[in-house]
């Protein structure tokens, strides 16, 4: 008998640029997850598949999170006064609530989601 792995669905995750950041993000309704992060960066690349799940499972309650690349969109990044990645901003209706810096264990990040929807 064969197994065959299911593959796994691309999860919902918008890329912010520093030309959309304010139509991707501060024009949302709802809940958006603002990931600053770089490619370099280790915490960055341990936060993805956690962001990636935070994604797929909250889709359906209109949570977005969107990745904004600190490399390639310094203005965003500035606007925010990133100074370390990663760092999650929590907008919902558009206005910044509050940022996470460093990486962040899933169930905090799903206890900060449940608190605002």
């Amino acid at each position: 008998m064969i197994f065959r792995k299911r593959p796994k669905p691309e999860p919902p995750i918008r890329h912010a640029t520093d030309e959309d950041f304010e139509e991707v993000v501060e024009e949302s309704n709802g809940v958006v997850v603002v990931d600053f992060w770089a490619p370099w960066c280790g915490p960055c690349r341990m936060m993805e598949p956690i962001l990636d799940e935070i994604a797929l499972e909250y889709a359906d309650d209109g949570v977005v999170v969107v990745k904004v690349n600190t490399d390639q969109e310094p203005l965003s990044a500035e606007r925010f006064a990133i100074r370390s990645i990663p760092t999650l901003i929590f907008f919902k209706d558009g206005e910044p609530l509050f940022e996470m810096i460093g990486p962040v264990p899933k169930p905090v990040l799903e206890r900060e989601i449940e608190q605002l929807l």
